[in-house]
């Protein structure tokens, strides 16, 4: 079904694939390489002199009610007076206002103020969640789409998109540029068909499976080609499009063709599709061979999309995934802190019952996805007992076409709750389950405690990734999960017709209108970032959290759910830091930051418990001299993979206005969250080796400041500081670019910013 190449491949003619071992002398890589897709478009949008070091600039950007205040601040902070580019600001996140009473509202006024005076695109609450706006207002071919949401992904539409943390669009709003190494290509090669009952999240989640855990697309392209892209809708695209995140990718693009136009030409935009094909010869740096006829239904079970199988191979082994499920559930993510228990549901007949079913957001809200749903529930009912299914149409020109055609109608009478454009359910904020509930979810992501559970109060459920077919046929069955493949419905899509009506009424179009004097309006909980200081000659760092666990999400570093609400307060957001993994954080940063303080003001820290620390930096050689209060001291974290998951950049700066300087590492798991560190001016240390240290041991770095002017970074001698000695260890950083240098050494991007204009 599917198979990796453990090689790169020539690609002739869209059809042949060539091993490049089998390719001998007859193609030129160099120029092959030329030839992907990905290839044209990032070489359009680069205006570095070459194309080994991208610096990019993007058609146009995108930020949702999370990240847009933070983000605005910044750049206010740095010296903004407009926006360059095209700016949507989508609230679709914090849309619900309830928790913390008016500050998710103060947010979404503060978002329309800013494109008032900025020059800004304002999609109030409700009206579209951030990916659909930007598929039918700008994704186009050959475009290149910057988002504040890890989850920007239209590749489906010819256009590269790419999620980062708030920092790197706030260097567009400075009409910087997006520095990136050229990334590598990977071939997705489509061929068949999928079949009737399979659906887009059938066909990502079997494409994750495959390539996650071998890291195999791991910061490079995801190019589509092949014949099978064909046999898919635009919308189905999508569907699968927005997965890509999830396999770790940096972007993605499929190629183009009449289908593409139809929905571009349907959206009033048939100006901006063109053919993106392959050239007749394009190297790939690997490729994953797809034949989408062997899909069949899929779930991903808790904690992670990659952990899939096909509904029919959980069934042939159900208690013993169960049983895997429930474990890492108690011991893994709970901490034993709450129990959650899965075989229990299983039914006399072998069914695994669930509680709750949801189809929406970006993934799951598509068109053709509730039209597929409706299919299979109308003239059913999903029944009177525990399991309920809510349906969020993506963006309120869906919800119309779908009242107008009565899909919603169909849904409403099996029983299904209809609700409006909101991305909660993907992120901890709406349909919360009951504890120790089971949610079945066509939304994009299932990582721990990402539905709105709370393990530290006792409170645990879970959620698995379903594509909506096989919720809808679950539903239709009571609650008892149930593949798609069991019902005979699908297929009979009527063509879509979009009408921005909605829009017409209701987005501020402000682009190339703002207003210098036009007032910002702030509520009370929206709050300026913190000062922060230029990096020192040497450092100390307190080890405050060390987390062995195969990877760390930006959930567990700052949960996602009911905390968005004081994402616009830094400091009051920063008080929920690692709270659901490790509650005892926030204290011990505090003390150290305590420290730092005092330091500042001239008191030096070189008495009491600390006295043993800084006899011990000066037994080492060549540190006699060094005075503590020329030391900076800052709180760090060990972590092994850090930073799966959101591009939400709090999960980097709020360690950074607790007092961090650094996080130390094995590996990074995304580049966005790497970059957030070093955009909040924290060093993204590796360490060679295994962690000798345990939370409050001291780590010692001398001549960091001129180990980055001279960009040394390969080898960091470093010390770790325990018992009243020191031991020598070795940490390195991977290359960093002339400005991430400076930007780290000033402290973060708000001082670098401020620095250049002195």
């Amino acid at each position: 079904m599917i198979k990796l190449y453990d090689e790169g491949v020539y690609l002739v003619n869209g059809t042949q694939i060539v091993p490049e071992s089998q390719a001998g002398t007859q193609y030129n890589k160099a120029d092959a390489k030329k030839g992907t897709i990905a290839y044209g478009i990032m070489k359009s949008h680069n205006t570095a002199p070459d194309m080994d070091h991208l610096k990019i600039k993007f058609d146009s950007m995108a930020s949702h009610d999370i990240t847009f205040v933070g983000i605005i601040q910044t750049a206010r902070a740095s010296g903004m007076t407009k926006f360059p580019l095209p700016y949507v600001m989508t609230n679709c996140h914090n849309s619900l206002c309830a928790v913390g009473g008016t500050i998710n509202d103060d947010d979404h006024y503060f978002g329309l103020s800013a494109a008032k005076k900025y020059g800004g695109i304002y999609v109030p609450p409700h009206i579209a969640v951030i990916h659909q706006f930007m598929r039918e207002m700008f994704a186009g071919c050959g475009k290149m789409i910057l988002g504040s949401d890890s989850h920007t992904r239209y590749g489906a539409l010819g256009t590269m998109a790419i999620g980062e943390g708030g920092g790197e669009l706030v260097k567009q709003l400075l009409e910087d540029t997006y520095d990136v190494a050229y990334p590598g290509v990977i071939a997705i090669y489509l061929k068949g068909k999928p079949a009737p009952f399979v659906g887009p999240h059938d066909v990502a989640l079997a494409i994750i499976r495959a390539v996650y855990k071998a890291g195999y697309v791991k910061n490079k392209v995801m190019e589509f080609v092949g014949p099978g892209v064909a046999s898919m809708t635009t919308d189905y695209r999508n569907g699968v499009d927005v997965m890509t995140t999830e396999a770790n990718c940096l972007s993605s693009v499929w190629r183009t063709d009449s289908d593409t136009k139809a929905f571009l030409a349907e959206h009033g935009r048939e100006g901006d599709y063109k053919e993106l094909n392959p050239a007749d010869v394009a190297y790939y740096d690997g490729c994953v061979e797809v034949d989408l006829a062997g899909i069949r239904p899929m779930i991903a079970m808790p904690f992670n999309p990659s952990n899939s199988f096909t509904i029919a191979e959980l069934y042939e082994n159900l208690k013993d995934i169960l049983a895997e499920t429930e474990k890492k559930a108690t011991e893994d993510v709970a901490k034993g802190r709450a129990k959650f228990t899965l075989l229990d549901k299983v039914t006399p007949d072998g069914k695994l019952m669930v509680q709750q079913g949801v189809i929406g957001g970006c993934a799951g809200g598509n068109y053709t996805n509730v039209v597929e749903a409706a299919h299979a529930l109308k003239g059913k009912s999903c029944g009177f007992d525990e399991f309920y299914l809510s349906v969020y149409p993506s963006s309120q020109p869906v919800f119309v076409d779908l009242d107008r055609k009565g899909f919603l109608a169909d849904l409403m009478d099996a029983g299904a709750v209809i609700r409006t454009a909101f991305c909660g359910p993907c992120f901890g904020a709406g349909d919360t389950p009951a504890n120790n509930a089971f949610s079945i979810r066509h939304t994009t992501r299932n990582f721990p405690n990402r539905e709105g559970s709370k393990p530290g109060n006792g409170q645990m459920s879970a959620v698995a990734l379903v594509d909506a077919r096989s919720i809808a046929a679950t539903a239709a069955n009571g609650g008892k999960l149930t593949s798609a493949e069991d019902l005979d419905c699908w297929g009979d899509i009527p063509e879509y017709h979009y009408d921005d009506k909605a829009y017409k009424s209701r987005v501020y179009w402000g682009f190339g209108k703002g207003n210098p004097e036009s007032p910002m309006r702030f509520g009370p909980n929206i709050k300026d970032w913190p000062e922060q200081v230029a990096l020192a000659d040497n450092i100390l760092l307190r080890i405050v959290s060390k987390i062995l666990d195969d990877v760390t999400t930006t959930d567990e570093l700052i949960p996602s759910g009911e905390t968005s609400s004081f994402r616009s307060n830094p400091l009051g957001l920063a008080e929920f830091t690692l709270s659901r993994r490790d509650p005892e954080y926030v204290g011990k940063a505090k003390e150290v930051q305590k420290v730092e303080y005092e330091r500042q003001k001239g008191i030096s820290p070189a008495h009491g418990d600390m006295a043993a620390v800084y006899a011990a930096i000066k037994a080492i050689p060549g540190q006699a001299d060094v005075d503590p209060l020329s030391i900076e001291i800052g709180s760090t974290i060990y972590a092994n993979r850090p930073g799966e998951g959101s591009a939400r950049e709090q999960a980097a700066s709020c360690q950074r206005v607790l007092g961090a300087l650094a996080n130390i590492t094995q590996e990074y798991a995304t580049k966005r969250y790497r970059s957030n560190c070093m955009n909040w001016g924290m060093l993204p240390f590796h360490l060679k080796g295994q962690p000798d240290f345990e939370v409050g041991d001291y780590v010692y770095v001398p001549g960091i400041r001129k180990a980055l002017d001279d960009n040394k970074l390969e080898s960091i001698k470093a010390y770790v500081i325990k018992g009243g000695k020191a031991t020598e260890i070795e940490l390195y950083i991977q290359p960093m670019t002339e400005n991430e240098r400076t930007i780290v050494k000033a402290g973060c991007l708000i001082n670098f910013n401020r620095d250049r204009k002195k």
